[in-house]
């Protein structure tokens, strides 16, 4: 259903509001540069930090701007089923192809409590739900057990975003869960082995500065040349890294800011990239051939 480069897209700011200006023309930009999907309002969106009427308005944007032309799956998860519920309904309201759900983060709801989660949001809401499973960041870590058991109940949990970095989790998902479940990574270092283990894309933060390039790799990788993927994304790598050395998205707005792509604001509790963060980002954007 969804494979290839997909953007998690970041959110613009300006003087600590929304720049709806700098958004859509980030989303513009992104399907001209060959992005295969578009992920707005996920943690790479700050979503955390914005209010409910920002966060539904950025999925609006992000449907207005695409246009049709590349799926959009919103980021509706949330700590509150209920809460998740009504972002959910909203993004199907706007428009968006499929939502992203993130586990429950703080509860720590164990395996049935993850079931139920998803369950009562798949029967309020007819719209794709794409599971987002990151440890590092909700604490938990849905079984492929879990993940096969509400694929199996329910048609609209289709496919998972995989940020585990556990590289034999798609020959396991696969297994169990079968052919048609979509797997994309929720990894940029990792994307080639997960590809190569049977993942069909990647829900990506690098791609925010390096479309193009990213989606010429996931091109390649489809027509089965493995040797210009895994060159590219060699070239990539240095970006993959330098774009984590900070909390996710500080590093990635600095570099859509050279870019000339937005302002490099981020909202408290983060704070913008230091210099030294700056420093490497430049390096890896030149080493990617994004800086001249």
């Amino acid at each position: 259903m969804f494979k290839g480069s997909l953007t998690a897209l970041i959110t613009p700011f300006r003087d600590g509001k929304l720049d709806e200006k700098a958004f859509q023309g980030l989303v513009e930009w992104q399907i001209e540069e060959g992005t295969d999907g578009l992920i707005p309002v996920g943690t790479t969106g700050e979503s955390p930090t914005l209010s409910h009427e920002e966060h539904e308005r950025v999925v609006e944007l992000c449907i207005e701007a695409a246009a049709g032309a590349v799926p959009v799956i919103a980021g509706t998860g949330s700590n509150s089923t209920e809460e998740c519920i009504h972002l959910t309904k909203h993004a199907k309201t706007a428009g968006a192809d499929a939502a992203l759900i993130v586990t429950p983060y703080y509860n720590k709801p164990n395996q049935d409590g993850l079931y139920a989660h998803y369950k009562a949001v798949a029967e309020a809401v007819d719209l794709p739900v794409i599971i987002y499973n990151i440890p590092p960041r909700s604490v938990i870590d849905m079984s492929v057990a879990t993940m096969a058991r509400l694929a199996k109940d329910f048609d609209t949990i289709v496919g998972v975003k995989d940020a585990t970095a556990d590289l034999t989790r798609p020959l396991s998902m696969r297994r169990e869960i079968g052919e048609d479940f979509c797997m994309l990574s929720g990894e940029d270092a990792t994307v080639m082995s997960f590809m190569a283990n049977g993942g069909d894309g990647c829900i990506s933060v690098t791609s925010n500065v390096a479309p193009r390039a990213c989606a010429q790799m996931h091109d390649a990788w489809a027509a089965d040349n493995q040797r210009e993927a895994m060159a590219i994304n060699a070239r990539l790598f240095p970006l993959h890294d330098a774009l984590f050395v900070e909390p996710n998205p500080v590093p990635v707005k600095y570099a859509a800011s050279v870019l000339g792509k937005c302002e490099m604001d981020v909202r408290l509790p983060l704070t913008p990239a230091n210099e030294n963060t700056q420093a490497l980002v430049r390096d890896a954007m030149t080493a990617a051939g994004l800086l001249n």
